[in-house]
This record gives structure tokens, sequence and C-alpha cells, in this order.
């Protein structure tokens, strides 16, 4: 990739110093299309981005275009069969590896030159921290680079939440999403720590690709967030897909394997069988990651039949302790203990702002109780003429809210007469890419009825949709939410082919306030997926 340019600061021996109209802390979505534009009005804009490997931010380089990129590269591999043998599902992986890197080079590459080439902004990597309300340091490999600015906005997006698990951050083999979609060598065997929709993402995509997937989830409820018979479809996709879950699930170290794989040692709450023996004192390199210990509610479990005869589950005795009046009493909750050995780990235990090493005290710039940069309904931070944008801002983390961001921003430095605001911003659509994609938007059912209103649950089978049928992608189910009385759209869950795209029609009737009828009457062309919202809401 070339990056070379007369706006890319090479840093003398002594320090520059600059003075701007803007500074633009980040090379994210919000952030870089907030530079062109104020390049445009004739401003002088520097763009400061820690890596060069994140030109153009987090969707095109580590997020939902390369990730996208290889979970259609999965679904083509499942499809041709290509999954069927070690040797076919490696070159698979090869390929969709290769083909990812081309994608987030050549858009990095095009990201980089749309902002370096212009007159009015100069790009500079390296870490930039606040040392004072206007001013910012930026450590590049040459040297600090001194920069002050009219304005300053904040646009540094988010970073992997890594839980506190001993050996979490020294063993080999232990990824968080970036380093997992970079792999040479596909894995047999993954463990993903985390049921979230980022981990349930990447099950579907390994287990396309063929990989033995079990994912651990801390609590007992799967998607706990979403509505009873939409998360039961869902799980039952993975499951078909051959994803295991385990519940309840707690990682209790992380160490490397004899056989040169990670070996985790877990606790399952619930479970009150089992031979007592700590994890450190099982042979190193048995313990196989797909063993299906799915029960975690349950007293008792068991081993796949079919499983290799080196797996294994080790499990603790419940234990006890006198209670006040010396009678016997469970000291703790229940529970198995037991080891799993595999060759790649992935942590998906949600996103956490980017704040680290900004220094934002220096700016007067303060902190949410979350982390995320504290931002008023026109991301305005706590300092004077500094804003946040995207996900380090605490909202919705999708590249699009970045967009998003961008118009409230500009509204304000575009001389409109009513800037415009968060809380003009209407309803926030969202997909996840599994190999029935699942898409929504407003309200669940569970939510609906929270929030104690009185509606209809429509529902239609995607198996009653002729699309489906024709696309041979039967699988899944539509569910809409509707105001009784007022016929208005609450919210629709779609788990469906081709939801992402539809779910932008529903998106677009609830901005408009149009009423469920008018989805019911309109005129789709056919045969399309999106012709079963006539069905839906009829």
């Amino acid at each position: 990739m070339s990056t070379s340019t007369p706006n890319a600061i090479s840093t003398p021996n002594t320090s520059p110093t600059i003075t701007t109209d803007a500074l633009i802390i980040g090379f994210g979505k919000g952030g870089k299309t907030l530079a062109d534009k104020l390049s445009a009005a004739g401003r002088k804009v520097v763009v400061a981005e820690a890596s060069a490997d994140m030109y153009g931010g987090t969707c095109i380089n580590i997020g939902c275009l390369p990730s996208k990129s290889l979970i259609l590269s999965a679904e083509q591999a499942r499809r041709d069969g290509a999954n069927s043998t070690p040797e076919t599902r490696e070159a698979a992986f090869e390929a969709a590896i290769k083909e990812k890197r081309r994608v987030t080079s050549m858009l990095r590459d095009k990201n980089y030159h749309k902002l370096a080439d212009q007159d009015n902004i100069t790009v500079i990597t390296g870490r930039a921290h606040f040392t004072g309300p206007h001013s910012v340091e930026i450590a590049t490999a040459e040297g600090p680079v001194a920069v002050t600015a009219s304005k300053i906005f904040i646009n540094t997006g988010a970073t992997p939440r890594i839980p506190d698990i001993p050996g979490i951050h020294t063993t080999p083999g232990v990824y968080t999403s970036t380093g997992l979609m970079d792999l040479d060598d596909m894995p047999q065997r993954l463990v993903i720590i985390g049921s979230g929709f980022i981990g349930l993402e990447f099950a579907s995509m390994f287990a396309d690709f063929g990989t033995a997937v079990t994912v651990l989830q801390h609590n007992a409820e799967f998607l706990p967030r979403e509505d009873a018979d939409v998360a039961a479809a869902i799980r039952a996709q993975l499951e078909a897909q051959g994803v295991k879950f385990l519940f309840n699930a707690d990682t209790k170290a992380i160490a490397p394997a004899a056989d040169g794989g990670v070996r985790l040692s877990v606790a399952v709450k619930g479970m009150t069988r089992g031979a007592s023996q700590a994890c450190d004192s099982t042979p190193a390199g048995t313990g196989n990651a797909h063993t299906d210990i799915t029960g975690a509610t349950d007293t008792t479990t068991t081993t796949s039949p079919t499983s290799n005869p080196t797996d294994h589950a080790t499990m603790s005795h419940v234990q006890t302790k006198p209670s006040d009046d010396g009678e016997p009493r469970f000291a703790e909750p229940a529970e198995a203990r037991f080891c799993l050995t595999t060759d790649a780990v992935l942590v998906a235990t949600g996103r956490t702002p980017n704040v680290e090493g900004l220094h934002l005290e220096a700016a007067g710039v303060e902190l949410t109780e979350r982390g995320a940069v504290k931002v008023d309904e026109l991301l305005r931070t706590t300092a004077a003429d500094i804003w946040a944008l995207g996900d380090v801002n605490g909202g919705p983390q999708h590249t699009y809210i970045s967009l998003e961001d961008y118009r409230v921003v500009w509204s304000q430095l575009n001389g409109s007469d009513r800037p415009y605001t968060v809380k003009d911003r209407k309803h926030v659509p969202s997909s996840t890419f599994l190999a029935t994609p699942y898409s929504r938007v407003g309200l669940n059912e569970r939510e609906a009825k929270a929030a104690g209103l009185d509606y209809v649950v429509k529902r239609l089978p995607v198996a009653a949709v002729p699309k489906a049928q024709v696309m041979r992608r039967p699988d899944g189910l539509m569910k809409a939410i509707v105001e009784r009385n007022t016929g208005r759209i609450l919210g629709a869950m779609l788990l469906s082919v081709e939801s992402h795209e539809v779910i932008n029609i529903v998106k677009l009737a609830m901005d408009l306030d149009a009423p469920a009828s008018t989805l019911r009457d309109m005129v789709f062309t056919h045969p399309t997926i999106a012709e079963a919202l006539n069905d839906l809401f009829a």
C-alpha cells in the first residue's frame, strides 16, 4: 500500500508545532467525513491516527467489512462443500483470508489518500494526548508533534473489553476479533468466551468453515435482551451448524496446553456431580473443546459418545460447611469444574470506549460512569470546542452511528439555524450476520410489555415466503410489534435471508410514522423477501 503524500507529516529532529483550524483524533467514519467537509469549506485540518493499519477506521480494517468478507467466504465454503475435509477447509480459509486482506488493504489506501491528498488536510500517524484545552501532542515514530487547534474532535472508537482472567494476556492462541480475523491457519477447534452478537457472528462463520465451535456464556439465558422465541430460533440455527453452548460458565484460568493449544479451566454453576480434581492437575492436552456439556443448569453432565476418546470433563464435588446451628449447608452454589483444550480462544465480551492515553483531564474532558466521553445532545464534551463522535462517546457501536454523529457536529459548524441533535435521531436498526441474518429495529415484545404498551404481535415463518424457498433459505421467522389502536409500528425482528436489506424498509416506515397498513398494502416486486412485509403486517 502506498501512502506517500506531501501532506503526511515527516517529523524532523526538532519538534514542530502546527496551528490548525480543526484537529480530529482518529480516522473513523465520523471523523474522516467531517475532515472532508471542513476541508471543502476551506478549513485547515489535522487528522491524527495512532496506526497506519487503521486509516479509514475500525469498520474497514478490523470490523464490519473484513468480517463480512470472511462470513461470505465461509458461506460459500459451506455451500460448495469445501468445509468437509481438512484439506479443503484449509484451502477455503486461506483463500478467504487472502481476499479479506486484499479488500481491507484497498479500502485503507483509498481512505488514506482521500484525505491526505487534499491541500487543506495533514495526516499524522501517531498517538495523540491532550496537553491543554486546545493543545495536543502526537507521538510519531520520528518524534513528538505539537498541535494547537481551535476545535478538536475525538473519534478514537472502542477497543475490546478483556476480562480479568489469569493467563488471558500471556497465553498464545487467545485472540480478540482483530487477531482471529487475520490468522494464517484455520483453527480446528475454537472456544468463544461471550455469547453476544459479535461472538455469535464468529461462531457462525467458523462453523461454516468447518471449525468445531464451543461458546461459553456467563449466565443461564441465551440473548437475554431478545424475545424468547427469537432467541430460541437463533440458538437452534447455530446448533444446526454444529455450534455448542455451555451456559453458567465462568472461565477461571487460561494456560498453554501440552499439544500447543490452549487450556481453559471452567466452572459451571448448577451442576452437582463429578469427581473433585483441579484443572491444573488434569493431564495437559486432555479435554476437547467440543465436548457435549450443554446442560449447564442440570445436575449432571455427560460427554458425547461420539467425542474423541481423550475428551474429558472434570467436575468438583459440592463443598459444604457447618452453619451457625451446626447443620451442614452449601458454602457456594453447586458447580462443576473441568478443563477444555482448544486450538484458539476468542474473547468476545464486549467493547469499551478507547480513551486510554488521551489525558482527557488536561483538556477538562470528563468521562461517564461507564468510561465513555461525556457528551450532550450536540455531542459537545465538558470542554469548550471539543466534541466526541462514534463509539468513544458511549452511543450505539455502529459505523453508521458514527456517520450520524458527523451530521450532528456538522450542523453546528455549517451555520444551520437549528442544529441537528442526538434527540432528533430516529429508529436505529441493527443486523447480525449469522448464517441466517438477524435484523431488528425498534421495540421487541419484551420491551413493549415492560413499557406497558397495548400491542399486537405479528408473526410469519420465513418458510411461507416464496423467494426464501426459491433461494433454498426457508429457515427463520419474522415478527413485528404493532400498537393495537393506532396501527403504529413499534418494532420488527427479522431472522431471515436478506433481513439486513428488508429491515431498512421497516425503519423508513417507522421514521415516517406510517402505520402497519402501509407495509401491508405496499406494492412490492416479486419474488422478493421484501414482499413478505405484506403478509407480516396483514
